[in-house]
């Protein structure tokens, strides 16, 4: 397997992959999106609130804030040794005193530990008014998106065939094909069909099925992907990717283990 970087930054990566199997790329992607442990707010303690929303709204907004994450100094709630009754190796508080008027937002939540704070600190939970007030104190563990999505790291991962679009001799330039391919990535230069960015086609077809003289082919390579992904901040994107694999490997490990027992 070896992997072609496209686009590589902070907050999205994609990249192609080759010669790897579409089960493996899948289990990828699937890890992603719901085994990587990620740390989220999971209660939140209100001790004043006078606004117009109800605690209830302010707890879910406040939940689904992504939190940067740090792995080395948390663990899960069920691997703890406090099992799970909450200490400083598998929680930490944020908290927030604010009075209005003035617009809340999630940069002002302060954490108790500044390794973990918000991922962006731009978004609005709450306008307060004149003498409203919200003062409370929000708790944040680790835990997987499979059991909720606040704790979900990757929020935009997919993978697609590699495409191969092939114009051949035959070709006459009528240019149907290139009104018809909705990427746009058909053009007609001096005469002659070209492919601007064969990246960006989604293997409709619908250039070959317009070609009355099958003049343009269009197929995908075999265990080529073109992987995307995107995360909310609590990891930078290749940082989740590496997570994502490893946790591949740490799940084949123990099923490994799991095997050599049976008899």
């Amino acid at each position: 397997m070896d992997i072609d970087i496209i686009e590589l930054s902070d907050t999205k990566a994609r990249f192609v992959l080759n010669d790897i199997e579409p089960a493996i790329v899948n289990g990828l992607r699937r890890v992603m999106l719901a085994e990587v442990p990620t740390m989220a707010v999971d209660y939140v303690n209100i001790y004043d609130n006078t606004s117009v929303l109800f605690d209830e709204q302010i707890a879910l907004r406040i939940g689904l804030i992504p939190l940067i994450t740090d792995l080395e100094s948390y663990v899960l709630p069920e691997d703890c040794d406090c099992g799970g009754e909450g200490c400083t190796m598998c929680q930490l508080s944020l908290n927030l005193s604010a009075e209005g008027p003035k617009m809340i937002y999630s940069g002002d939540l302060l954490s108790s530990d500044p390794k973990v704070t918000v991922a962006d600190g731009k978004i609005p939970i709450i306008d307060l008014k004149e003498r409203q007030t919200l003062v409370l104190e929000a708790v944040a563990k680790l835990g997987i998106g499979r059991k909720h999505a606040k704790w979900q790291a990757g929020v935009g991962c997919g993978y697609k065939n590699m495409p191969v679009i092939t114009v051949k001799e035959e070709c006459d330039s009528c240019g149907r094909c290139v009104d018809e391919c909705p990427r746009n990535i058909l053009v007609i230069n001096d005469d002659k069909l070209e492919v601007t960015d064969s990246l960006k086609c989604n293997l409709c077809k619908l250039c070959m099925g317009i070609c009355d003289i099958n003049a343009i082919d269009v197929r995908e390579v075999p265990n080529s992907y073109i992987f995307t992904m995107e995360s909310d901040g609590s990891y930078p994107a290749k940082e989740l990717l590496i997570q994502g694999a490893d946790t591949i490997i740490w799940k084949a490990g123990q099923l490994k283990e799991i095997l050599s027992e049976v008899e």
